[in-house]
């Protein structure tokens, strides 16, 4: 094919769009994109869709020339709400008069947005991430849909993250596309991977340079091919300071458009015009874009600060806070979580009032005011808040001897409200998190800690006569149990109002299931920063009742739409969905033979594990979400991640030097083979049957060549002829935990009780991780010659899986049982099982391990109830009891 032909991308809405060599950059709106806008999200999730289209008409509005719809996230019905919001579009002529760019990383909402998306569109994205097949196939669809397509720059190693490896992976995408699924090279759209860059980290140093080098080889060896990208990816570590991004930005695209990139996804409100870019800015910029300084990166974070407004107290402000007045010198340490001085000016106050108790209900609550309204509109963030209740905390303890000495009764507190986490459950650190939010704003709070039985939870609710009860869960078995509890308080005409949260727990899931079965009111509380408003929203008998009817209302639309669409969903019967199983060729694949198996105890160094740490989920539980190392420079949140993560390394020291934490664990690999076609049978080293794992099968209905899978499926059947083999482990860095922390909390400082559980939880997860990495590298021994970064452990890179019971995969706690007795793991590491099958202590973790090539993570869905008594059967269960562990995924 000659370069000099004439092929230019197409596309329309109601209006065509044609790509030509002297057309401008071509700019997609990135806004109606559920995982980019949290607006357009919630709007999606309520179903506001005319609102949303309004966010759709502001985009095109705004200059954007394709409209990118992306209906990707978790509790969505992708298919549903994609389908849904094209077919409104198209109703609207001022916004179906761009393409749609169709994205997605789900194969079925992509072809739900093909089958109703008007004009010519284009899909976002494939690769060859699942090989050269499932590419062609992909490929071949959207040719027939009349599609052009984004194609990444991402193969069956991985993402390309060099100038080779991008040009490489083009490459070769486009050669299979021309050659063999002779798709239109004017319709192929290349994604060489924004990556950010002035991290810290060397790797990152040649992201944007290598970008622009593949992006002008793309242009010039690929005919008729185009570039596209998501910009702002660029200006990651400088999140918060606008006024560096829009320069990156505006940079970034400079340079990409001369090197040939002729589309891709920006906001046009976070652009500077290139030339209004002061020069002293555009020039540390462009060394970090360019690559042509060493220390570029250290020179733009400095720079930063100077352009932003160094928000830096020069050291001697730092002192002079403490010639304030008193009550600025309180609020001042309250605010800061310095308690050095607090007993010092607390006493100063004591002199000042009547009542020692005046000081908490004036000086003290004046202060945590304060921290509540900061931390409200978002100025202060969840670990300061915990530090302000350390102060607090060792304020009124001060104070209680004088309190006592008068007897003058007890401050009125906001309200008082009942904590516990469910029977079965062990975990803590979010009800932690939130009682001490609630402490901050004067409620009283009467905490029972974990595994708290129903019975002791009402009881204790009449007995302190509190105004709350709040309920929280990790582990879906907690779900079944919060509906039994609002049963039972139902059953004794008890009016008290609950607050839902935990990890486990959602606000589709408390509407309907939890509050059908409670006529009084049920709130699901998404994070700590909410559980305030609604608390006072329940304590306020002035607010309660429109408060009441509001959620009532808002819960049954959500619950009536919730089971409306599950009712559209199409779902196999279970042997239909067996006939539709992953298929292996297994007369091609030889399983690997362990260097080991049996059982096999492991205790390793917690100094060992450091290198293993994933940091990110650390900072979420603190609710400051962002990608380590990133969220360290990000300009809303990273002056905090730094002073938590400093925190952090500093207890770490301790944990490390003082032998706070042991890490302990137990592995198995036994011969198997699926069997029965979801089961997998487990045999010793003399073939004998020792043990038998049952897996669950997706039912949902797929697009055609899509399978239903069960786990069962990555093992050699047994009428293969052909020995399989899979693992199973259990792994601990939670034994003394508890006692560390209460020592904490009996030193009125939660900040360091939930820091202790929040890094026992990051060494069991690292442990995971480290045994994996052996497992798979020597002990099992299929991919002995591995090499991964830590980065690249925690996307998961590696061959085979390490799926857990409880999660999508393979949702069944049950399974934890045979996982139990394979290993005797409560001989040889001490972790048991709850009666709901949590794992204590706390911060364990176990599951399996696959090492087929092919074996993959996946959703399990909704099953039916077919599929439930076929599996009751399986396990010698009745079918309640099947019910009971299947309940979160059984379908209405």
């Amino acid at each position: 094919m000659e370069a000099s032909e004439k092929r230019y991308l197409k596309l329309s809405g109601l209006e065509p769009l044609v790509v030509t060599p002297e057309s401008n950059f071509i700019n997609v709106g990135e806004r109606t994109n559920v995982t980019g806008s949290r607006r357009f999200l919630r709007l999606i999730k309520e179903e506001k869709y005319d609102e949303a289209l309004e966010v759709a008409r502001s985009q095109v509005e705004g200059g954007a020339q394709i409209v990118d719809v992306n209906m990707d996230e978790g509790m969505l019905d992708g298919v549903y709400a994609m389908t849904t919001f094209l077919n409104l579009m198209a109703a609207e002529p001022d916004i179906a008069r761009v393409p749609v760019m169709i994205d997605s990383s789900k194969w079925e909402i992509i072809e739900a947005g093909l089958k109703v998306v008007q004009g010519k569109s284009i899909v976002n994205s494939i690769s060859l991430k699942e090989g050269e097949e499932e590419f062609i196939q992909r490929a071949k669809q959207i040719k027939r849909y009349g599609a052009a397509v984004i194609v990444m720059a991402f193969d069956e190693v991985g993402q390309a993250d060099t100038y080779e490896r991008r040009i490489e992976i083009c490459k070769r995408s486009y050669d299979v596309l021309v050659e063999k699924v002779n798709f239109p090279p004017e319709d192929i759209i290349f994604d060489p991977n924004i990556f950010p860059v002035a991290t810290g980290m060397d790797e990152h140093r040649k992201n944007a340079i290598d970008f622009f080098r593949a992006t002008k080889w793309i242009r010039e060896n690929l005919p008729h091919a185009h570039v596209s990208g998501g910009v702002s990816n660029v200006s990651f570590s400088f999140r918060g300071n606008n006024a560096v991004r829009e320069a990156m930005h505006s940079a970034f695209l400079y340079h990409a458009i001369k090197n040939g990139m002729d589309m891709g996804i920006v906001n046009p409100q976070m652009l500077e015009v290139y030339d209004d870019i002061p020069e002293d800015l555009l020039e540390r910029v462009e060394d970090v874009l360019l690559d042509r300084r060493d220390d570029a990166t250290e020179r733009l974070m400095a720079f930063a600060e100077t352009v932003k407004g160094n928000g830096k107290v020069a050291e001697k402000q730092n002192q002079e806070w403490r010639d304030g007045a008193l009550q600025d010198r309180i609020t001042h340490a309250l605010v800061k979580g310095i308690d050095e001085f607090i007993e010092i000016d607390v006493e100063e106050a004591r002199q000042n009032v009547n009542r020692p108790i005046e000081v908490i209900e004036g000086h003290l609550m004046n202060g945590m005011n304060v921290v509540g309204d900061l931390f409200g509109s978002g100025k202060m963030f969840l670990p300061q808040v915990v530090k302000s209740a350390r102060v607090m905390k060792k304020a009124v303890a001060y104070l209680l001897p004088y309190i006592e000495a008068q007897k003058d009764g007890n401050s009125r507190s906001a309200g008082k409200v009942l904590m516990a986490t469910v029977k079965g459950d062990v975990h803590d650190i979010g009800k932690n998190i939130v009682s001490v939010v609630l402490g901050c704003n004067n409620y009283e709070v009467v905490d029972l800690g974990v595994m708290v039985p129903p019975e002791k939870i009402i009881q204790t609710a009449i007995d302190e006569n509190v105004d709350i009860i709040g309920l929280s869960g990790l582990i879906t078995p907690s779900l079944d149990e919060m509906v039994y509890l609002a049963k039972e308080l139902e059953k004794q005409n008890i009016s008290i109002p609950i607050m839902i949260g935990g990890a486990t727990t959602s606000r589709a899931h408390t509407a309907v299931k939890i509050a059908p079965e409670y006529s009084k009111t049920v709130v699901h509380v998404n994070d700590a920063s909410r559980a305030v408003t609604v608390a006072g929203n329940l304590v306020n008998p002035r607010l309660l009742a429109p408060y009441a009817v509001s959620v009532r209302a808002e819960y049954d639309k959500l619950r009536e739409g919730f089971l409306n669409r599950s009712k559209k969903k199409t779902f196999l019967a279970i042997n239909d969905a067996r006939k539709n199983k992953y298929k292996v060729e297994w007369e091609k694949y030889t399983p690997n033979k362990p260097n080991f198996t049996g059982v096999k105890t492991i205790e390793v160094s917690i100094d060992e594990l450091e290198k293993y740490i994933d940091w990110t989920p650390f900072f979420r539980s603190w609710d400051l979400h962002g990608k380590y190392p990133a969220i360290l420079e990000d300009g809303v949140v990273g002056e905090q991640a730094r002073s938590l993560f400093s925190d952090a390394k500093e207890m770490f020291a301790k944990i490390k030097s003082e032998k706070w934490l042991k890490a302990t664990g137990v592995l198995g690999i036994f011969p198997a083979n699926q069997i029965n076609d979801d089961d997998i049978e487990i045999y010793n080293e003399n073939g004998n049957v020792i043990g038998k794992f049952l897996t669950l099968r997706q039912q949902s209905q797929k697009t055609k060549g899509a399978p239903n899978i069960a786990l069962a499926d990555f093992i050699a059947p047994k009428d293969s002829g052909k020995t399989d083999y899979v693992g199973a482990f259990c792994v601990t860095t939670g034994f003394g935990v508890d006692e560390i922390a209460k020592k904490y909390e009996e030193a009125l400082d939660d900040y360091s009780s939930i820091m202790i559980k929040a890094l026992a939880d990051r060494c069991a997860e690292a442990f995971a991780e480290y045994l994996h990495e052996r497992v798979r590298k020597e002990i099992w021994g299929y991919d002995a010659g591995e090499e991964l970064s830590n980065e690249e452990l925690i996307k998961e890179s590696y061959a085979g899986i390490r799926p857990a019971p409880g999660y999508p995969a393979c949702p069944d706690h049950l399974e934890k049982k045979t996982i139990w007795e394979l290993l005797d793991v409560e001989k040889n590491t001490g972790v048991i099982l709850t009666d709901s099958l949590a794992m204590w202590p706390a911060s364990s973790v176990s599951g399996y391990y696959f090492a087929n090539p092919e074996s993959k993570y996946f959703g399990l869905g909704k099953i039916k109830q077919d599929q439930v008594e076929d599996y009751a059967e399986r396990r010698d269960i009745s079918i309640e009891e099947a019910n009971k562990w299947l309940n979160p995924n059984i379908a209405d």
